[in-house]
């Protein structure tokens, strides 16, 4: 029986071996094997031979083997802290958005354009391994390599986010597909735009330090993104609301999107 590797980012930080393989592991992971148990997970696909070297295979070949009564192992831990900074960028494979009924949605990565038309500000949720929602002056490559990059006081060696769809300031009646996601924080944000684009030196600003906790995937703007101080870049996309409609309904249904 094959073993797989997901490195989960959200809500929590780890690397699992399991025998499940994605669609049924997110099922597992999100709505467990008992009643009532209920959460979104973000995982990604990681190639073994290109994590041998950080994490204990020779462990989860051991370990990860089928019950007695021939049910698959549902996951074996193999880390549970900087499980991000350990997996190089080239191991990644497909990434998995599933939400607190089980259902997943695959995204491949994508080859990555700065955001056209840019109008000067960018809002990102930080979701491994900091968690805050930051609003900044710098596109989502130049965000990645300004968290990253050792010259820094306060770096991180890899990070994973995602870019998020942003209400019309100037007219906050109209929220596009976000609802009134960012309602309680809706002064906060303006204003820390406003002193971006006022230029006081700062190249971003923390809008709320906790935003993760009621994270959805609904307010997910063009994709999610994987840095390392590897000057490694991994781009997500996210379906457009058509082709979601289409092709990815009863997913989206369940992620609120419609």
């Amino acid at each position: 029986m094959d073993i797989h590797y997901y490195l989960t980012l959200y809500p929590m930080e780890a690397m699992i071996a399991s025998q499940l393989d994605s669609e049924a592991f997110g099922a597992y992971m999100a709505v467990g094997n008992r009643k009532g148990s209920s959460e979104r997970l973000i995982f990604v696909e990681v190639v073994e031979e290109k994590i041998a070297d950080s994490f204990d295979i020779d462990y989860a070949r051991r370990r990860c083997i089928q019950h007695s009564d021939g049910r698959l192992k549902n996951s074996v831990y193999l880390s549970v802290y900087r499980a991000l900074e350990a997996t190089p960028i080239s191991a990644l494979g497909l990434l998995w958005l599933t939400t607190k009924d089980g259902r997943s949605l695959a995204l491949k990565q994508g080859a990555y354009t700065d955001l056209d038309p840019w109008t000067g500000t960018a809002l990102y949720q930080e979701l491994c391994p900091a968690h805050p929602l930051v609003v900044s002056a710098l596109n989502p490559k130049h965000f990645a390599e300004y968290i990253v990059e050792d010259s820094s006081k306060v770096t991180m060696p890899s990070i994973f986010f995602a870019e998020l769809g942003i209400p019309d300031l100037e007219n906050p009646a109209f929220t596009g597909n976000v609802g009134g996601y960012f309602d309680h924080m809706l002064e906060h944000l303006n204003s820390c735009v406003a002193d971006l684009k006022a230029g006081k030196g700062k190249m971003s600003k923390i809008v709320d330090r906790s935003a993760d906790v009621v994270f959805n995937y609904q307010v997910i703007g063009r994709g999610l993104y994987i840095s390392s101080n590897e000057d490694q870049l991994a781009f997500y996309p996210m379906p457009d609301r058509d082709v979601l409609k289409k092709k990815h309904y009863d997913w989206a249904k369940s992620a609120l999107i419609f």
